[in-house]
């Protein structure tokens, strides 16, 4: 595509049934989901050159530019070159100026007219983000990428970084400055900040990949139709925000180690960048927290492979959530002894347990709803306390039962003796309690569908 193209960088258009543009579908053909919301199964694109039925290319590279007129022609030409010679596949290259002030526009221009595969946007408003937003969206390619304009990125590692998205295995890539095989050669403080940002994302979000910065990425269309209209941010945490919503859906992110040059010559404000990062995180966190954002509309099928799709009877999570329900029982069991401990500082036995019991029970209802369970936001939450203070009664039963066939044994039990017929007593009752919170207060939905397991 040799044309000029001129986008303006307003927000998406709301498409959904929501008012919130939330599952809006881009591409020709790559887009959309099954009837329940979720995104359709992952499939090997064609192989081969030629492009995709609709004339569409495999591949849409998006360069975003700002006042890059010195290094945008080589970066363009030195890409259009590696690609022709090694990707086996249809490709374009999208020039995505973000309201360049030099001659940036005009290169760019100059580019798409005598390159082959080769487009400029025009965009009217500075961001990084807002570029890929506006680009990736309108694409009509299956797999869309963005790299930065240094080209910092040793280009040896874009096939393997869309090979996953193309074969079908994965839904996000990225370029990772900061995995173990990774060589990078930059300066001591880029390499400290770096690191630092990526701890914070670990620590705070609890994010599994390695590198949320580096400028070397790729989505496939149907997962960046879902995804785009979720993410808030325009500038440099777009890229986060991306990938820890991608993350916290279960969507498959594959990290590719890269080579990677420090560009000393970056424009890149690194003060104003993190802080505007740290913003990003705390926004992000608490939407997570209670529970704003709608993933599960980026959820897919059970199983890429249709064998798994036509299991049936197949019970949804339960080694993952009985980890969570043992995990969640341990914290709490030591929570309830220390309680316990306190309390019987003060009282009897009898109201050291009840006590302790109570406290501890609504605790690991509240732990158990959205570590355990999945369940997010407030909805119900009331209910479910209330049915979790009926399980605990039980439980109360069985510990308070325990302490009463002691005490009429033994007439004065040590303390220790208490404490280990109180564990004991837990034993039986938290398998019990695990039953109840399964089939009874966080009960799985009903599978309508062989393709709706997970």
């Amino acid at each position: 595509m040799t044309t000029t193209d001129s986008l303006r960088s307003g927000p998406l258009a709301d498409d959904g049934a929501d008012g919130r543009g939330y599952g809006r579908g881009y591409g020709s053909g790559y887009g959309g989901g099954d009837r329940s919301g979720r995104l359709p199964v992952r499939e090997h694109l064609p192989a081969g050159p030629a492009a995709p039925a609709s004339g569409a290319p495999v591949l849409d590279v998006v360069v975003p530019v700002y006042n890059e007129e010195k290094d945008l022609r080589p970066c363009v030409l030195r890409l259009h070159d590696h690609l022709s010679r090694t990707f086996p596949y249809a490709f374009r290259i999208t020039v995505a100026d973000n309201a360049s002030t030099d001659s940036t526009p005009a290169v760019a221009a100059a580019l798409a007219a005598e390159l082959a595969g080769v487009r400029s946007v025009r965009l009217e408003e500075k961001g990084r983000g807002r570029a890929l937003r506006t680009v990736w969206s309108g694409s009509d390619a299956p797999v869309l990428a963005y790299m930065d304009v240094d080209l910092s990125t040793d280009l040896n590692a874009l096939l393997p970084l869309v090979a996953p998205l193309i074969s079908g295995h994965s839904d996000l890539a990225i370029g990772s400055r900061l995995a173990r095989s990774a060589r990078v050669v930059r300066g001591s403080r880029r390499e400290f900040i770096s690191r630092a940002y990526n701890l914070i994302l670990r620590s705070s979000l609890a994010a599994g990949f390695s590198d949320a910065q580096c400028g070397f990425k790729a989505i496939r269309s149907e997962v960046a139709g879902r995804l785009l209209p979720m993410v808030e941010d325009s500038g440099w945490f777009f890229d986060t925000e991306l990938l820890v919503l991608a993350e916290r859906a279960g969507l498959r992110i594959h990290e590719v180690p890269v080579d990677w040059i420090d560009d000393p010559d970056s424009t890149v404000h690194i003060v104003r960048t993190a802080a505007e990062d740290l913003k990003g995180v705390w926004r992000v966190g608490r939407a997570l927290a209670v529970g704003a954002l709608p993933l599960d509309r980026l959820a897919r099928p059970f199983g890429d492979d249709p064998r798994d799709r036509a299991l049936t009877g197949v019970e949804r999570g339960l080694a993952r959530q009985l980890v969570g329900f043992c995990v969640v029982g341990a914290l709490s069991t030591l929570f309830y002894l220390a309680l316990y401990s306190l309390f019987r500082l003060g009282v009897g036995p009898q109201f050291a347990n009840g006590g302790a019991l109570l406290v501890s029970a609504v605790a690991n209802t509240a732990a158990n709803r959205r570590l355990t369970f999945g369940v997010r936001g407030r909805s119900g939450a009331v209910r479910h306390q209330a049915q979790g203070l009926v399980v605990f009664a039980i439980g109360l039963a069985l510990t308070s039962g325990s302490l009463a066939a002691l005490g009429a044994a033994s007439g004065s039990p040590s303390h220790s003796t208490e404490l280990a017929v109180l564990i004991t007593a837990n034993l039986a009752a938290t398998v019990l309690r695990f039953l109840l919170l399964r089939a009874w207060v966080f009960p799985a939905r009903a599978c309508s569908e062989p393709e709706d397991l997970r």
